[in-house]
């Protein structure tokens, strides 16, 4: 339930819409659901502002199915599943075939669009999962991600003849492995709010990613946000934080 929805229900319950016995037994479900294999964080997006996901790795496809069946019925926007197996993705959408598959990431419920500009921009073609599901994610949540591909500093022409991309976004995503040097060059270039994702990819000495991160948290551009190795899913939701909810307007508009 997210604050909209919390205020509609108050106020249908003031306006004699809704009994008081029915409002409770509508939030009888937060702050969490026990499921037994999983416990639902119904009140996450109050306390965040972002709802709980769903992280395949580690789960059967039927958990996966009762978790995404819980979050469709007794909760609000979008539901997000991430890194789905074959299985997980079938199973899922046996649930409510009405699911976005987007590579390994599912989405339900996508969030109205909202305005906001954000560039995700890929050091190599090899960091390209990575910034799938950190676009599927974004796009999840009402946003339409431009994304800039295989820009990296071994080629940094490639990146100059669309500096005014970078230029214009309002949060930039970096995903590049190797030494990672393409968040810096990035974080010089815009004043905006640059996310850093280190990934996996690199030769021997990247040391599967470890190289990367440390050359982003080292970053002489002042102020980069960096997220853990490989996590596309962790940078869109700084990237959501950074930007703050929708405006009213904006959600008013957009519907």
């Amino acid at each position: 339930m997210d604050p909209d929805a919390l205020l509609g229900l108050l106020t249908t319950v003031e306006s004699g819409e809704v009994s008081p016995d029915d409002a409770v037994r509508q939030l009888s479900r937060l702050p969490f659901a026990d499921l037994g294999a999983a416990r639902i964080d119904h009140h996450r997006v109050l306390r965040q502002g972002l709802p709980e996901a769903v992280y395949g790795p580690g789960k059967s496809p039927d958990d996966v199915a009762v978790v995404v069946a819980e979050l469709l019925e007794h909760g609000t926007g979008p539901v997000v599943l991430s890194r789905a197996d074959e299985d997980q993705v079938t199973k899922a959408l046996g649930v409510d075939p009405s699911g976005m598959v987007l590579e390994r990431t599912v989405v339900w419920r996508r969030a109205v669009f909202r305005p906001d500009r954000v560039l995700v921009v890929t050091a190599g073609t090899a960091d390209r999962p990575v910034a799938d599901e950190c676009a599927a994610v974004l796009w999840a949540h009402g946003l339409e991600p431009d994304r800039l591909i295989d820009v990296g500093v071994a080629g940094l022409h490639r990146l100059l003849a669309d500096v005014g991309r970078v230029q214009d976004a309002d949060v930039v995503v970096v995903v590049a492995g190797m030494e990672g040097a393409l968040a810096s060059v990035v974080g010089g270039l815009t004043g905006a709010p640059v996310v850093a994702v280190p990934t996996s990819v690199g030769y021997g000495a990247s040391l599967e990613g470890v190289t990367a991160l440390l050359g982003m948290m080292a970053s002489c551009a002042s102020g980069l946000t960096v997220v853990g190795i490989d996590n596309g899913f962790g940078a869109a939701c700084a990237a959501l934080r950074i930007l703050g909810p929708a405006s009213s307007s904006e959600r008013t508009e957009s519907q």
